[in-house]
């Protein structure tokens, strides 16, 4: 597919892959010699390894940006690539329908699953009717009416997040925006079915929280998941937003800070060059991801299940000192 939004640390890749296509586009009537061959052999090779160095090397606020990048899958069409079989339910029977949150019935190979879905739209209209992926309480009270739908009917359940935060305007607040959420965070620890949050994109602060409470947690390799977005944390320590990338590195809210931190647990990896660059490859890895986070879940039933989810988030944050560090203060 052709990428229209180029990110600055990704230049050299394109003018590779320039380079490239110049040569394969002389050939393309004719059999190349040897040599020619042997040059775009030797030019796919050292376009993977730039792909790789480049997107490991990544700092906090570059994984912001490809976290952020508007080619990057979403999850209509994780929708389309990862389920077989999708039927979108609407509302939340109070006041209307949220279309930052998709729910509905979807199909993973064979088994029937719940799917909670954060959505920011592409085009103007699209980004507009779901406020960029920004959720008013009457998303999170869908989501959560539909999850225990699931609990019911003892269907699994698929969270996807990709949400800069919850929406912060008067309307919101006024219709129960933090009591909503805190209200989900509750309600989903009780909720005797199993759980797979996945965070596609940006897991912007309770905003993401809101349907993140899970039994397994995973988030793509260049994405971040954090307590509030890098520029409103620059905004409150240094009062200018023009230090985000000091305050992303801060925050330490990448998926290889926080599977080190035990928040999440497993970082799912990106094709070369990240997912924009290819919504296939990663489409097939999410599937096995999830197909997987719920074999691992198949022994866990009932209380032993909401044991597993209670521990699994009260055990963040816990640490131990070290033996060493006591001795030397008891000296």
């Amino acid at each position: 597919m052709a990428i229209t939004h180029r990110l600055p640390f990704e230049q050299p890749i394109y003018d590779l892959e320039a380079k490239l296509q110049e040569l394969e586009n002389q050939w393309r009537h004719e059999v190349p010699p040897n040599e020619v061959r042997e040059e775009i052999r030797n030019m796919r090779v050292e376009l993977n390894r730039l792909k790789r160095e480049i997107f490991e090397g990544l700092d906090a606020w570059d994984v912001v940006k490809v976290a952020r990048h508007p080619e990057r899958p979403q999850t209509d069409d994780y929708l389309e690539l990862v389920f077989d079989e999708f039927v979108e339910l609407h509302g939340d029977k109070a006041f209307g329908d949220d279309r930052a949150i998709l729910t509905g019935f979807a199909k993973l190979e064979d088994k029937k699953v719940m799917f909670i879905g954060q959505q920011k739209g592409r085009t103007l209209k699209e980004r507009t009717e779901c406020f960029a992926g920004c959720p008013h309480p009457e998303g999170y009270r869908k989501a959560l009416a539909k999850m225990q739908m699931a609990a019911k009917f003892k269907l699994p359940i698929v969270c996807f997040i990709d949400t800069p935060g919850a929406y912060p305007g008067v309307g919101a607040e006024e219709r129960g925006q933090a009591y909503n959420i805190a209200f989900n965070l509750r309600e989903m620890s009780r909720i005797a079915t199993p759980i797979v949050c996945v965070v596609i994109g940006e897991g912007g602060s309770g905003g993401a929280l809101g349907i993140g409470i899970g039994d397994h947690i995973a988030m793509l390799q260049h994405t971040y998941y954090s307590v509030i977005s890098p520029e409103g944390c620059a905004g409150i320590l240094w009062k200018h937003q023009k230090y985000a990338h000091l305050a992303a590195k801060a925050l330490k809210f990448t998926s290889k800070d926080l599977l080190r931190l035990g928040v999440i647990d497993e970082i799912v990896p990106e094709p070369p060059g990240a997912a924009h660059r290819d919504h296939r490859a990663m489409a097939a890895t999410l599937k096995s991801t999830l197909i997987r986070g719920f074999k691992s879940l198949g022994s866990l039933k009932g209380e032993e299940l909401l044991t597993h989810r209670y521990n699994k988030f009260r055990k963040m944050g816990v640490f131990e000192e070290h033996l060493a560090v006591q001795g030397a203060k008891q000296a």
